[in-house]
């Protein structure tokens, strides 16, 4: 089809598109190359099948907002269609002959689906522009508050109107391309419907002219894609490429909020956490990549969603615009976010949990927390008390460890010491040991065991915290030092199962314990209460007054460690009829507490973290809020008072006690 001229002309053209695209690449693999830790390419095999599912389905990309996601998928799977549609269209170009245009059945399909993705595409980037330029839908930006680069809040809309027009251009001239070569072979192919209807329109023109149209339309539509291809590494479209190489070489990890081992041993170590770009992992430099500035993230965080100045999608942005516009990854973070908002984190994994590419902008934070803490010793001076108390008493409400046992007081609560070959470890935690509201929680926990007569013992004195709240607050020092001596005690008491009453604690245990040597089965007290009702060691009664609950999910039960349905099923057991609220189960909203929150006051913003999860449990129309977490029946009780105390708050042990025959 083209003149031998023209293919020349053309190859020169790629060549020298393919040039300067391969430039733009070997920055960004230096860039990513200055992070730190190496590529795990074994993990590759392990994880091709479930990468096939997440891109050829999208799957990711439809847990949130449903219409901007078919459209979306519509785009991406037209797209896969087309790395096949333009290789035919270039051999035509070059040889005149159609692949697979008449090689029966097979052929047939062909040209279908060439036809059906055309069309999905143009309907599908018709509909983001829409979305963008028309209708200026407020989930795609942020507040002006939040700290953006300069150069962001143009270049996004500069960046989504260029990639929209190249889409368009390619696909458009693609279609009209198709469409002068069935009107010059006078020619309707009921396998290519859309194209044979526009074809009519042309009937009544000149071979010439159908000729040169088509020629017009081919240099328009692949000639779209050469002249991008340079810009490419420079967009948000090369999310194509890094999304797949996200979930696919990602650090493999227990949880999602599980944290890098610091072995605080070694006197060699001279940096903690990150203060410059290249101080994070090679994979958060990649994310920067990845993101497709969808602010998805941003639409689903507690801190952005009450006000705060944190927006976990500015952070991606504000790293690919430094690195887009000459910037060197030996640039501080504080750059692209402010102390303020890396503090306003509650560690929900919500922003992970959500991100259709596979980001993690919580680690990053994380680790900004860790070098501000532990080299610069800049944290809220609200966490000197926490800080303090796990230092001298182990456990951040600063309570003496001789008191670690008085909420058990008349209850049978045999300590190891009282039961050195227990079938279960029972590790209390901090909360339900020395709160006082949280106490009532173990009591009912303690009562059930007793009913199912459960071989059961507890740490007592020798329980200390965990560290999580000093793990997410930076503060790894004193994380290093607790985990040591939990991990030390529980490998002398060689525990055959460790239950926990709070999902902090069951998260750290269970999945940052064993990089100190600690390897337990590990289970929360809501999958127990549940073995014990199917194996009729305890009876409930169902009986009486129905009682209507509402469930909170806890993040670290919930998100981190994909624990949904445990706590439903034993409130069901007690009879409760459980009414969801519209954010639960992995999209459930933040209590607050997370993150080291319990133990300072929120920042600024338009309103707090627990009043707003509170007035949704509310408004479900429950009668009771049950949760399954002593920091989110703190930060719900709180609230609880704060509205006049209308609904009652519980833990799903309390419950469950209540209703025990």
């Amino acid at each position: 089809m083209l003149t031998f001229i023209e293919k020349i002309l053309f190859a020169l053209a790629t060549i020298v598109s393919l040039y300067f695209t391969v430039c733009g690449v070997r920055r960004i693999v230096a860039h990513i190359a200055s992070g730190q830790g190496r590529v795990d390419w074994s993990l590759i095999p392990k994880r091709i099948g479930g990468l096939i599912v997440k891109i050829g389905l999208f799957q990711p990309v439809f847990r949130l907002r449903f219409w901007p996601s078919l459209m979306h998928g519509l785009i991406g799977w037209g797209f896969l269609s087309f790395l096949l549609i333009n290789l035919a269209d270039l051999i035509y170009a070059y040889s005149g002959w159609r692949l697979l245009d008449h090689t029966g059945l097979f052929g047939d399909a062909y040209r279908l689906l060439a036809d059906l993705a055309n069309v999905a595409i143009l309907a599908g980037i018709l509909y983001m522009v829409a979305r963008r330029f028309v209708a200026r839908d407020p989930l795609l930006s942020t507040r002006t508050a939040t700290l953006l680069h300069p150069r962001a809040r143009r270049g996004i809309l500069r960046d989504s109107a260029l990639v929209a027009l190249f889409i368009f251009t390619h696909n458009s001239m693609r279609l009209l391309g198709e469409s002068f070569y069935l009107a010059l072979e006078k020619y309707a192919d009921p396998w290519q419907p859309t194209i044979s209807a526009l074809a009519r329109l042309w009937y009544g023109m000149s071979e010439g002219a159908l000729a040169t149209g088509e020629h017009i339309a081919f240099w328009l539509s692949i000639g779209a894609v050469v002249a991008f291809l340079p810009y490419f590494p420079y967009s948000k479209h090369i999310h194509l490429f890094f999304a797949p190489i996200n979930f696919a070489l990602k650090p493999e990890r227990k949880s999602m909020g599980q944290l890098g081992y610091l072995n605080l041993d070694d006197q060699s170590i001279e940096q903690f956490g990150a203060a410059k770009m290249k101080d994070l992992g090679w994979e958060q430099i990649m994310d920067s990549y990845a993101c497709i500035m969808c602010f998805r993230c941003q639409e689903v965080c507690p801190a952005y969603n009450t006000g705060k100045l944190l927006s976990p999608a500015a952070l991606e942005i504000n790293k690919r615009y430094h690195l887009n516009h000459g910037g060197a990854t030996e640039v501080e973070l504080r750059n692209f976010i402010s102390d303020e908002a890396v503090w306003a984190c509650t560690s929900c994994g919500a922003c992970v949990d959500i991100c259709p590419v596979g980001n993690e902008p919580m680690r990053d934070i994380l680790d900004i927390r860790r070098n501000l803490s532990m080299m610069e010793s800049a944290f809220p001076k609200q966490l000197e008390t926490a800080f303090k108390g796990m230092e001298r008493n182990a456990n951040p409400w600063n309570v003496s460890q001789a008191d670690r046992m008085k909420w058990a007081e008349g209850l049978s609560v045999p300590t190891i010491e009282q039961n050195p070959t227990p079938d279960i470890l029972w590790w209390v935690g901090c909360a339900p040991a020395t709160d006082a509201r949280a106490q009532k929680t173990a009591q009912a926990f303690a009562k059930i065991l007793n009913a199912a007569a459960v071989n059961f013992a507890v740490l007592g004195r020798n329980e200390s915290c965990t560290g999580d709240s000093a793990r997410r607050a930076g503060r790894e020092d004193i994380f290093f030092g607790l985990a040591t001596q939990n991990v030390e005690i529980l490998n002398e008491v060689k525990p055959k199962r460790i239950i926990t009453t709070c999902p902090h604690c069951l998260h750290t245990i269970k999945n940052e314990y064993p990089a100190f040597g600690g390897n337990y089965e590990v289970v929360h007290h809501t999958q127990f209460i549940n073995e014990l009702v199917g194996a009729g060691k305890i009876q409930l009664s169902a009986t009486g007054d129905q009682l209507s609950v509402t469930f909170h999910d806890p993040c670290y039960l919930g998100r981190h460690n994909k624990i949904f349905d445990a706590p439903r099923a034993a409130l069901k057991s007690a009879g409760a009829l459980t009414i969801e609220m519209p954010r639960h189960a992995a999209k459930s909203f933040c209590c607050g507490a997370g993150g080291a929150q319990m133990w300072k006051e929120e920042e600024n913003g338009t309103a707090r973290v627990n009043l707003t999860r509170f007035a949704e449990a509310q408004a479900s129309g429950a009668s009771t809020l049950a949760v399954g977490c002593p920091f989110c029946l703190a930060m719900m009780t709180d609230a609880g008072k704060a509205d006049g105390g209308t609904m009652q708050v519980k833990d799903v042990a309390e419950i469950v006690a209540e209703r025990l025959q």
